[in-house]
């Protein structure tokens, strides 16, 4: 029906479910102004304003409102900050104030950041109201926000194969539903998906086709599937023999995050190494865990090319 993420089909509000989505360190920080009269601003200077010091608490009311903004605002989660600052820098007829605020959740703390402004600005006008009928706010913004998937967004995106290693789906027994799944998330995210092919476990075809591709273009290479510990389950350590070098940060944010949500996870084996210049990843051949790939894979995955160009990390 839309594309807004707080409505459901029917158009009806809902809350975004984060679950699955990855925590990292996240920082906001917004910005906003009130203007006052010169006199006024000498005033909160000299800290002569009736009703006490302005400044600091303005700081502990916006502190405060950055920590209480889901119990305001009905579609923010509930987060756990790990810092909330606020500075104002004061001018001839106006304050500007600037909030900074830190989590470690699976989701942004923007409107924490905006709340924080906000509340502050209003605790200044309290303040000052018996004294100044001039006041106003506003210009209240977001300045920059990290963490999440802006973290080393980039726009190169490269060329995927996707291979999936079953004997029930190459005998036409199961369906194949992990390729896909590959194969329509990286599509979403803007990535070129060229190949997809479906192979026994153990098959010989599996090196000779990841080194055919590579030699076609390919830069991204997944396979799902043959990483248990049955006696087929050979993908690891066929793999693994052509790789020039290993990627063992992809790995162990790959099983942290399985571990994290199922603790069968710990028995999955996965692998990510570097072969001649692009990148093959080995997951397991569950639906959950080809989901799991993307959340983590996407879309720092990508910023592995600009490094291998060379440029900075």
């Amino acid at each position: 029906m839309n594309d807004f993420s707080h409505l459901d089909n029917k158009g009806n509000v809902k809350m975004v479910d984060v679950t699955n989505k990855v925590s990292t360190l996240r920082i906001a920080q917004a910005e906003g102004k009130i203007t006052l009269l010169p006199e006024t601003i000498a005033s909160i200077q000299d800290d002569s304003i009736p009703k006490g010091n302005v400044l600091t608490t303005a700081k502990i009311a916006g502190i405060q409102a950055a920590k209480k903004t889901s119990e305001l605002i009905p579609m923010c989660h509930q987060l756990n900050l790990s810092f909330v600052d606020i500075v104002f820098d004061m001018q001839t007829d106006w304050i500007n104030i600037k909030s900074t605020v830190k989590t470690r959740e699976a989701t942004g703390v923007e409107m924490e950041a905006l709340m924080a402004v906000s509340i502050a600005a209003l605790t200044i006008y309290d303040m000052c109201k018996a004294v100044d009928k001039t006041m106003s706010i506003g210009e209240i913004k977001l300045v920059k926000k990290t963490g999440g998937k802006t973290d080393h967004a980039v726009e190169y995106r490269p060329k995927v194969g996707v291979i999936t290693l079953s004997d029930s789906v190459a005998a036409g027994e199961s369906e194949d539903k992990s390729g896909p799944i590959l194969i329509n998330g990286f599509a979403d995210a803007g990535c070129n998906v060229i190949h997809h092919e479906v192979f026994p476990d153990g098959s010989k075809e599996l090196v000779p086709t990841i080194q055919e591709w590579i030699d076609e273009g390919v830069e991204l290479i997944l396979t799902t599937g043959g990483t248990g510990l049955g006696p087929r389950d050979l993908t690891i350590q066929t793999v693994e023999e052509i790789f020039d070098s290993k990627l063992p940060g992809v790995e162990q944010a790959l099983h942290a995050y399985g571990r994290g949500k199922v603790r069968t996870a710990m028995l999955s084996r996965l692998t990510a190494g570097v072969v001649n210049g692009a990148i093959v990843i080995c997951l397991p051949g569950s639906p959950g865990a080809a989901k799991d790939a993307l959340n983590v894979l996407i879309p720092t995955i990508f910023h592995s090319f600009h490094m291998m160009m060379g440029e900075k990390h």
